[in-house]
């Protein structure tokens, strides 16, 4: 048979040996020499994401269509003679394009580089050796180890599986588990949903464990083959959506304004041409078109800092949803805990230790060994860490006959082993639920009926956990190994003894707590442990619980009365995956943005359904890969922090916003109004594009601002009723000073066309740059509150090139002229004034409106 090591083969329809033939590899793996060439001639495993190009970031600066009706219109102004004013145009719109093209890209790259830290291996055979790589080095024909909560790295017909299910909804759509198999399929065309001796690049080990051989990898690959991006695209946030009601409530207004402003100017005194431009000018003024560039600056910066503080932001906008977040739900094990499991103690059924119950438990174990090093469930790392030598050679007189792995519904695994010719079945899991399937207990060799000392061993696990010690139970039986092996045989076992582990309180969590506390994100533990546990470590480590509601208690609850038990419970113990997710649910139901920290297979569901998915980076590589933020480190006090910069993010967005809909607003209204009245246009359209960039330039470092503390302590929404009264309450303001101008004009310079327009363009943009000192703050006095440097620089670069243009050639270009001085002592008294006037309607204002 030819030696295609591509996987082009038909491979359900032959056995797993000529599989593992026809790809030119062994069941001992590949060569580290081999694994080179392959990776020449196949590349890396990974998917080709679809990278923006530079020139396609570039154009998307142009897809607002006011910028191609201006550049129409523009072209046609060619035909009127009208040559510089289309080359000024020309200029702003592309000025204004390359501003945003360059944050755009500089943060596309910043997320780019971050996720690169995020890791992600799988266990493969090499050389006849275990050996733990990046799932990018993967290549056809490796062999490929996975258990529970694998994320299937690449295509891969199986060899070996136990009870092996995997969810394929990512590919097919189907939540249920896939039951598979490793032996062969009959049809020469099968659909994916059928090929049960198959594994698919992307899809999810949900219960049981395997081995197989890689037969495709990368975009080869079926999920290679679909638009992954679309598949995970995730939902709106509350963020987004406020963005979107805001850009409706715009939208309407410069409709308005705009045919108003055109039919007017049209019908009443200027020329048509004229009043189209002026009209477009008028448009592109009030559009905030600089607003996805703050967003974008704000939350990729955000990133880059929240990167240094070794968290990964997957997805920008998670910032926005972790500033929201006011409830954080995690587990306790490295939370409130170091999450450095080790064993504590291995006694029999009088508390005396034991060798054979570590034994027992060194035998049913899933943890692989790779060198020195083992890798898998803390629990069984812990045990392997604390075994000598000695032992460890007799964990190899034990021939694996077969596994049930742990699943979160049982609590519990099993092996089936052969010994001295005695074929036996081991169970290690929860004391309770080990006890429960226990009829006789092991007391110094000999086997007594259990009844008269379960209350006892009961007693000694209820002590042990008010300790804050973890407890496994490790039981036997002696079983036929003719019959088929299943969760059925986990019955009538003998109780062995129990091991004991220990998890040290982490010292910093209260400072962390207190800091998420003081802002207003509520902390709530859901764990699979038991509540007397769960109390003990939380006692050390000085956090409160006040009431426990365990998972029996939630089974009894309906949705309405689960919606009112979350709200007043601290923990929730004896958690199932469900469960976690029905809490995490009732939270939401209740008006809470929910974040939810996990690592485990457990977590997924309460994960996939939280506002903030948050993991770390030795969890399991599915819960990373649901997750929107992945911390290199377990540590609440950096989700605190994480929970600043969104509210951060989102003050200095509010600051645009506000800008926007205040002296912007009320200058353009001021233009329209001016327009009606005047025997000649208020601004020249290229002047009014002008005063958009300068204006725009100077809130380009807002997202660079500095936040007051007192608006980091509680999350914030966008809240549109609010910001339309801000725009009809400050937007007046800021015409009646414009209005005033035009008076100062007209009657005490009687000015021309040319003054008039310059006077104007001067104090208009004076205020409108100016008041974002007031604005940026909810303190009286505005001054109270310090403003970030880079803010202040911008202010007074542009505040200089706008008072020194008119005076410069490039004035002259676009219609300026020398004013008299006198008009800059009124100017001075014009704009002391209306901050004065702005910071009294703030303080009314915010008084009777939350924005």
């Amino acid at each position: 048979m030819a030696k295609k090591k591509g996987g082009q083969g038909k491979y359900w329809l032959i056995k797993s040996d000529d599989v593992l033939d026809d790809l030119d590899t062994s069941i001992g793996g590949l060569s580290q020499e081999e694994v080179k060439k392959r990776h020449k001639e196949f590349g890396l495993n990974v998917i080709k994401r679809k990278k923006s190009a530079i020139l396609m970031i570039f154009l998307r600066q142009f897809k607002s269509p006011l910028i191609w009706i201006l550049v129409v219109v523009s072209i046609i102004s060619i035909f009127f003679g009208e040559l510089i004013n289309v080359i000024i145009i020309f200029s702003m719109i592309l000025l204004s394009s390359l501003l945003s093209f360059f944050n755009e890209y500089r943060s596309e790259h910043i997320l780019e580089d971050l996720n690169k830290k995020i890791a992600h291996k799988v266990m493969v055979m090499r050389e006849g050796e275990k050996q733990e790589v990046s799932v990018s080095e993967i290549v056809p024909g490796d062999i490929v180890f996975f258990s529970n909560g694998s994320v299937v790295p690449a295509d891969i017909r199986l060899i070996k599986v136990n009870n092996l299910e995997v969810n394929e909804a990512v590919l097919t759509g189907e939540s249920s588990p896939i039951k598979k198999i490793s032996g062969v399929l009959g049809g020469k065309h099968v659909n994916i949903q059928n090929m049960k001796n198959y594994l698919f690049a992307g899809t999810i080990v949900v219960n049981g464990e395997g081995l197989g051989v890689v037969v495709k990898t990368g975009d080869k690959t079926e999920f290679g083959r679909i638009a992954q991006e679309a598949l995970l695209e995730k939902p709106e946030t509350e963020f987004q959506k406020g963005i979107k009601d805001f850009g409706g409530l715009l939208l309407k207004t410069i409709l308005v304004l705009v045919i108003a402003i055109f039919f007017i100017n049209a019908l009443v005194k200027h020329n048509v041409l004229d009043s189209l431009l002026f009209a477009l000018a008028i448009a592109i003024g009030l559009t905030p078109e600089l607003l996805p560039v703050v967003i974008t600056v704000s939350l990729s910066r955000g990133a880059h800092l929240m990167g240094k503080k070794e968290v990964v932001v997957k997805r920008l906008i998670a910032i926005e949803d972790l500033g929201n977040m006011d409830v954080l739900c995690t587990d306790k094990t490295g939370t409130l805990t170091e999450g450095n499991i080790s064993l504590d103690r291995h006694v029999d059924w009088d508390n005396k230790t034991s060798e054979e119950v570590l034994l027992y438990g060194l035998v049913c174990n899933s943890a692989v060994a790779h060198g020195k090093k083992y890798f898998g469930n803390p629990i069984d790392v812990a045990l392997w860490k604390h075994a000598n030598e000695h032992l460890k050679e007799k964990v190899n007189s034990f021939k694996i006959i077969e596994d049930i792995p742990f699943d979160y519904e049982r609590k519990m695994m099993s092996i089936v082993v052969k010994k001295n010719k005695k074929t036996l079945l081991i169970t290690k899991g929860a004391p309770q639920e080990i006890l429960d399937i226990c009829k006789k207990v092991n007391i110094n060799g000999r086997e007594a009926v259990i009844s008269q000392y379960s209350d006892n061993f009961k007693e000694k696990f209820a002590e042990a956990a008010k300790e804050g010690v973890r407890v496994i139970a490790v039981a036997y039986k002696e079983i036929d190994d003719t019959k088929k092996i299943s969760v059925k045989v986990e019955k009538n076992l003998v109780f062995l003894g129990f091991i004991t582990f220990i998890d040290p309180p982490k010292k910093s969590v209260k400072e962390a707590v207190d800091l998420l506390e003081a802002m207003s994100i509520k902390l709530k533990i859901l764990t699979g442990d038991n509540e007397l546990v769960t109390k003990k470590i939380a006692s050390e480590v000085d956090i409160s619980i006040k009431k426990i509601l365990l998972a029996d208690e939630i089974d009894k609850l309906s949705e309405q009365e689960l919606k009112k038990a979350v709200e007043e419970t601290d923990a929730f113990c004896r958690l199932t995956p469900e469960h976690k997710r029905r809490v995490v649910k009732a939270l939401q139901s209740n008006g809470h943005d929910v974040g939810f920290m996990g690592d485990g297979v457990n977590d997924i569901p309460a994960l996939a359904e939280a506002d903030v998915a948050i993991s770390v980076n030795d969890a399991v590589d599915v819960t990373k890969d649901v997750s929107d933020i992945v911390l290199l480190r377990k540590n609440l006090k950096v989700l605190a922090e994480g929970a600043a910069e969104g509210r951060r993010i989102f003050g200095n967005t509010m600051k645009y916003i506000l800008m926007g809909t205040s002296s912007n607003f009320g200058n353009m209204f001021s233009a329209a109004g001016g327009s009606i009245f005047l025997p000649f246009l208020p601004m020249l359209p290229i002047q009014i594009l002008l005063a958009n960039f300068l204006y725009d330039i100077s809130e380009t470092t807002i997202p660079l601002d500095n936040v007051d503390a007192e608006y980091l302590k509680k999350p914030k929404r966008i809240n549109i009723k609010a910001i339309r009264k801000y725009m009809l309450f400050f937007g007046p303001i800021s015409s009646l000073y414009d209005f005033l101008t035009f008076f100062v004009m007209l009657f005490v310079f009687n000015a021309s066309m040319a003054m008039f327009q310059t006077g104007w363009f001067i104090e208009s943009l004076m205020t409108q740059i100016l008041v974002v000192f007031v604005i940026r703050t909810k303190k009286v006095p505005f001054f109270v509150s310090k403003p970030g440097i880079w803010l202040i620089i911008s202010t007074i670069l542009t505040v200089l090139a706008v008072l020194v243009l008119p005076y410069t050639k490039l004035g002259e270009l676009f219609g300026f002229t020398i004013l008299p001085w006198k008009f800059f002592g009124l100017l001075l008294l014009m704009v002391i004034t209306y901050l004065i006037l702005v910071e009294l309607g703030k303080a009314w204002f915010f008084k009777r409106n939350e924005i």
